[in-house]
Order: structure tokens, then sequence, then C-alpha cells
């Protein structure tokens, strides 16, 4: 303690000296006295501190203890790093060993196991279904130097599981991407590496690490097949042995709306002249049912004509005329009054055979139209991408198909109306002939008494 003392008196003699040559100095130079006097200021602090530090024993004690507990704490981590080296220098030393111990045909073995290990990794992660749950994959043997028994048994373990993974169909909570982008958890049926599903519609994989997506135009039927082996009810199954190929197709595949579209303009005017012409037959033929419902009303009670029908007007207007007249004349006054009645027999029908007529021209008209936009993008595109010729030949053969799809049911619908207007016709003239074949009988034996000719006797 004296000699702490001791070398803080001689500090202070020190600084005191040093100080009454400053001002010394500082009467020569008052250019630089500002400075000197902040030097001094700071000595003075520093040697109030170390004296305070010297006549406080215990404050004094508590940093040498520190000291000697943060240089016990160095020694220590020294002497661990120093183990660490040791450790790592003896296990290169004993790899090295082994690795010299070994010969060409295990360091070829390495090699190969790991370049397989690495091939069904990548082959795998990319869109197999595989991946999905908690299947193990094969472990990366690249950084590898030597080859250890741990190594073959990963592998083969996991190549196991893999194997039987393929062969079962494991369910699984996962989450799934919805139609309209949302990420939702939903149960999912693994069928091996075929295909995943969930009890509504089929999935897809969007790309390594992305989750399953929904299909959303997964087929009806499949959706109830996929429903009923979910729900534990059916074990049909569909399965795409293509890996997404023929999946991609039918969801590529255009609906009846689309394909009708593809027929551009010249489609939109065929099927549009199709509804015309069915809509005109319908109401002819409906129009043709009931004069057929009166017509047979009336043959049933001829007694009683009715105007509200081809029928009985043709026999009213016969009714009226004068019999005195010659034969042909009355058979030309009523073959003139079931003339009459056929423009209202065979209305529409023109109508419809034009229709029919024009509807496939229409479609070889689209067949051209569409043919001459495929030449014209195979003459600034050229021959390259077959989709920039697919427009131009949808439309062609799109309009050929529209075209003989709306001829053909304007072909039926005008046979049915010529067939239903010729029967009533048929039948109004036979009518027609019976009324008057029967008068012409009733006043045959009044001609024949005014000739005086006796009335031919009846047969036996």
């Amino acid at each position: 303690m004296r000699r702490f003392r001791l070398m803080a008196l001689l500090a202070g003699a020190a600084a005191l000296l040093v100080s009454l040559s400053g001002a010394a100095q500082a009467q020569t130079e008052p250019g630089i006295d500002s400075l000197r006097q902040a030097r001094q200021a700071a000595e003075m602090r520093d040697r109030q501190r170390l004296l305070e530090l010297l006549d406080d024993q215990q404050a004094l004690e508590s940093a040498l203890a520190d000291a000697r507990e943060a240089h016990a704490q160095a020694s220590r981590e020294d002497a661990a790093l120093r183990i660490e080296a040791a450790a790592r220098a003896l296990n290169g030393a004993r790899l090295k060993s082994r690795q010299s111990e070994q010969d060409d045909t295990l360091a070829g073995l390495l090699s190969t196991l790991a370049r397989h290990s690495s091939e069904v990794r990548n082959a795998l992660g990319d869109d197999s279904w595989l991946t999905l749950g908690d299947t193990p994959l094969p472990p990366r043997l690249d950084d590898a130097e030597v080859l250890e028994q741990r190594h073959l048994e990963d592998v083969v373990d996991s190549l196991a599981a893999l194997t039987r993974a393929t062969g079962q169909a494991a369910a699984m909570t996962l989450p799934v991407v919805e139609p309209g982008g949302d990420v939702r958890e939903r149960e999912v049926v693994r069928l091996g590496d075929f295909g995943a599903f969930t009890p509504n519609a089929l999935l897809a994989r969007r790309g390594a690490g992305d989750s399953p997506a929904l299909e959303p135009d997964t087929p009806k039927e499949v959706s109830r097949w996929l429903a009923d082996y979910a729900n534990g009810d059916g074990r049909t199954l569909a399965v795409d042995p293509t890996r997404g190929s023929v999946l991609d197709a039918l969801t590529q595949r255009p609906t009846l709306w689309q394909r009708f579209h593809q027929g551009g303009y010249v489609g939109y005017v065929v099927v549009t002249l199709g509804v015309l012409g069915l809509l005109a037959a319908a109401l002819q033929y409906a129009y043709l049912l009931l004069v057929s419902a009166r017509v047979r009303r009336q043959r049933r009670a001829p007694d009683a004509l009715q105007p509200n029908n081809p029928l009985g007007r043709v026999l009213l207007r016969f009714a009226r005329l004068d019999k005195a007249q010659p034969p042909e004349a009355l058979e030309a006054r009523l073959d003139e009054a079931v003339l009459a009645e056929l423009p209202r027999l065979e209305r529409g029908q023109p109508l419809v055979k034009l229709l029919a007529a024009i509807a496939p021209l229409l479609g070889l008209l689209g067949t051209v139209t569409g043919m001459i936009v495929t030449f014209q993008a195979i003459t600034v595109f050229g021959t390259g991408d077959p989709q920039l010729m697919a427009g131009g030949i949808s439309q062609a053969l799109v309009t050929t198909v529209l075209g003989l799809v709306t001829a053909v049911p304007l072909l039926f619908a005008q046979t049915a109306l010529s067939s239903r207007s010729r029967a009533l016709t048929q039948l109004i003239e036979g009518q027609a002939s019976a009324a008057l074949a029967t008068h012409l009988e009733a006043q045959q034996p009044e001609h024949l008494a005014e000739a005086g000719h006796d009335p031919a006797p009846p047969l036996a």
C-alpha cells in the first residue's frame, strides 16, 4: 500500500513539474494556451482518478479480481480451442488413413451411389407426387469423401420407403391452391406416384416446392368416382398414366359454347338462321296439329259444319253453291275452295326449305374465310408455330359443322311440315269429292225420271 502511495506522490510531482514548465512556456507562446490548458485539465482528472483508486483499496481489489477472472476465462477458451483443433487434426488423419486403405472399387462405388442418389432426388423433386407427405428422399453424397456404412443404409432405406409409397394410397392434410388463388388445408389422397386428388377434384403440380392446385375442369364423371372412393363407396379411380398430359388435354378441350364462338361471324349467322327456321317450323307444325284436331272433330260431326277448320269451310262453301249448275262447274268451284285453304296449310314451308339450302352454303363460306385467315397467318409468321394457324382452321371446320348441323334439322322439319300438310290436303280433297259425289248420286234419279227411264233395279 505504501508503494502505491509513493507512486501516486511521484506522479503528482511529475504532473506539477509538467504544469509549471507548461505555464512558463505558455508565457512565451500565448497562441497555444487553450490547448495546453485542456491537456492540463485532462491530466489533472486522470491523476485525481488514480489517487481515488489508490485510496479505495476495495475497488482496486475488485478490479484486480475481475482482471484475473477474465484471464482465467480466456485461458479456458484457449485450452478448449486447442483440444478441438487436436481432435480435428486426429479426425483428419483418421480419414486420410481410411481413404488410403480403400481401393478404387470402393471409390467408384461411392461415386456411383452419389450420382444415382442425386438423380433420384432431382427426378422426384420436380413434379413427383411422392414428395407430398413425409416420405424420405435419398441423401446427397456429393460432399462425402469416404464411403461409410451409414451412407449405404440411408440410401437403401429411402429407396425402400419410396418403393412402398408407390404402391400405397395415403391420406393426408395438405395446403391446396384453390381456383381463385387462395390456399386452404384440404384432405388429400395420394395414389402412389400416379396422382393425388381431393374428394371433389383432381390435383395438379405447378412446380417444385409449390402446393398442389385443384383442377377446375375435372370431368363430372371423374368427380363422382373420386367422391365415392374417398367415402369408401367405390373402388374406381381415374389415373393419368402420362403424368399430366391427358389431364392437360382434357382441361384445354373447349366446351360447346367455346366451339360455337370459334366459328366467328359466319357461325353466328348460320346459327341465327337455323334458330329462325326451327322456330317458324315449330309454330307451323303446332298450327297443323291444331287444324288436324279440328278436322277430326268435324269428321265426327258431318252435319254440324264449323268454320274453324278447313274441311268445315270447304263444305260450307259447297253447301252455299247453286246445285242446279252442271257437275263440271260444281267440281271447279269445289277445287277452288280447296285451293284457297292450301296457303294456310303450307305456310312456312318455303322459308324452312330455303334456310335448309342456305345453311350448308354459309358453312362453305365460313370454310373459305377460315382458310384465307390460315394462309394469311402462314404468309406473315410461316409454318413454324402451328398455334398461329389453329384459329383459321378452327373457324373453317366449325362453320362447316354448324352449316351441316343447322341444315339437317331444318330438312327434317320441312319434311314433317310437308307430310302433315299433304295429309290434311288429301283428307280435305277426299271429303270434298265425297260430298260432290253424294250430291251427284242424289241428283241422278231425278234426271232419269225426267228422261222417262226407270232406274236400274238393284243387284241381287
